[in-house]
């Protein structure tokens, strides 16, 4: 590959199915695209598929689990209450189903869930065992057992016009801790019906929304849930897991053969989801430090702050990279093996410069280091310093980190006093780079 190379490939979205996947990368081969696996993500052999692994839920459950924590409610140490649309049989709310039962066991209550073919509410939490086995089966809420309900539970069709008045009315009437929306369609918490979220004294049914599914609740309203005191995660910010993981797969299609990566796949699926919980968890935990330092915008508002952040650092290092040394641009290039899952730089870490065109590594190579500083440093790190110096910046931030790492191990060595060298260590951790920035200029 040149230079001039790029590399071009789709995601999947609602109602793809897997057949439509494979025959998209049979089509990729015919009109002689240069690797065809790396096409198409989410496929079911020789890919993630993001529903089998539940990439997008584990984004959206970070996500709910730190958000949960900002409101004062440990959701592994004690008892929190939720509300879902999207049923048992989908991708996102399916496997957030199983995974928040994963990570919190008996303190999770789901106390509601819609979808197309109705709903099932009970305020004391429905029955574990009967929603896991819809999730296994790939069953939608109608078939829960109403055996199990609670004596307060209840259970609505979609075969008359009250049942239907109940399932599309669940996600305002229900009271929860946490509301997350993992299907439904767009728009349906809009401008001219968001006061139906709200209790009749004015305070919201649920404090906590986290938007598992795109488009759910308009712009307008988000604000107007904002202004009313609810602390809402933006779509693009609490689902991006599923676009993470696609980057991944694509990468894995150009660096191993099919039959390599299956031979390989479980232990590179479990490194990626390991991957994705800590990138998740490094952006939502961003989020609310800047709610805190910079009070004023939305949670969405401050999201959209964050990507700018990141978007301008990746583009100004973008910039640089094309007319930097080729001894500093090599500088870089461990940032990109170390963006990919462990097992895959392992098995082909020798093949980056001869597989993957220079134009992706760089796109890589920058956004990792974009979002090393945000997530570090906050983006008024970014916005306070000129276009033109961030990618110096950048680069400089890189050597001053492995300077002040190897300050930490010398020191933790040492025969410092154990408490005096913990505090010294703490302060290291915490500013040591961006002063020795300051120091080198």
């Amino acid at each position: 590959p040149t230079e001039l190379s790029e590399v071009l490939y789709l995601g999947p979205d609602e109602q793809v199915q897997t057949d439509d996947i494979d025959w998209i990368i049979d089509r990729a081969g015919e009109r002689g695209y240069a690797t065809p696996p790396a096409f198409m993500s989410s496929k079911p052999r020789s890919g993630i598929n993001h529903k089998e692994f539940g990439v997008t839920s584990e984004g959206v459950n970070v996500y709910l689990e730190v958000a949960l924590k900002s409101m004062g409610i440990d959701p592994r140490a004690g008892p929190f209450s939720v509300k879902i649309t999207g049923g048992p049989d989908g991708d996102v709310a399916g496997n957030l189903i199983k995974i928040m039962f994963r990570d919190y066991g008996d303190h999770v209550n789901i106390v509601g869930i819609a979808d197309h073919s109705g709903c099932i509410e009970d305020p004391d939490g429905l029955d574990r065992q009967e929603l896991m086995r819809l999730v296994t089966e790939g069953q939608s809420i109608d078939s829960f057992g109403v055996g199990v309900l609670g004596p307060k539970g209840s259970a609505y069709g979609v075969d008359d016009d009250a049942g239907i008045r109940m399932r599309n009315t669940m996600h305002n009437r229900l009271e929860a801790d946490a509301f997350i929306p993992a299907g439904g369609r767009p728009s349906t918490i809009n401008m001219s019906n968001w006061k139906n979220f709200l209790k009749d004294d004015g305070t919201p049914s649920s404090p906590l929304i986290v938007e598992g599914a795109n488009l759910f609740i308009t712009e307008g309203a988000r604000r107007k849930f904002f202004e009313n005191g609810i602390i809402i995660i933006k779509d693009s910010s609490a689902n991006k897991c599923g676009v993470i993981t696609s980057s991944y797969e694509i990468c894995a299609a150009m660096l191993l053969d099919e039959d390599e990566f299956v031979q390989n796949k479980e232990k590179i699926v479990a490194e990626v989801l390991v991957k994705l919980r800590e990138l998740a968890r490094l952006e939502a935990e961003l989020l609310f430090r800047e709610m805190k330092h910079q009070p004023g915008p939305s949670h969405p508002e401050t999201s959209q702050r964050i990507s700018a952040a990141m978007n301008s650092a990746k583009d100004a290092i973008i910039s640089a990279l094309d007319t930097m040394p080729g001894a500093e641009r090599d500088e870089l290039l461990p940032f990109f093996r170390d963006h990919l899952p462990a097992h895959m730089t392992e098995i082909a870490g020798d093949r980056i410069l001869d597989r993957v065109p220079p134009a992706y590594i760089k796109s890589a190579v920058s956004s990792c280091l974009a979002s090393r500083l945000v997530y570090r440093e906050g983006t008024r790190f970014i916005t306070d310093i000129p276009a033109p110096a961030l990618a110096a910046t950048a680069l400089n931030y890189v050597r001053e980190e492995k300077r002040v790492a190897a300050l930490s191990a010398a020191l933790a060595d040492s025969d410092v006093a154990e408490e005096e060298r913990d505090a010294i260590l703490e302060l290291l951790r915490a500013g040591g780079v961006r002063t020795a920035i300051g120091l080198s200029k």
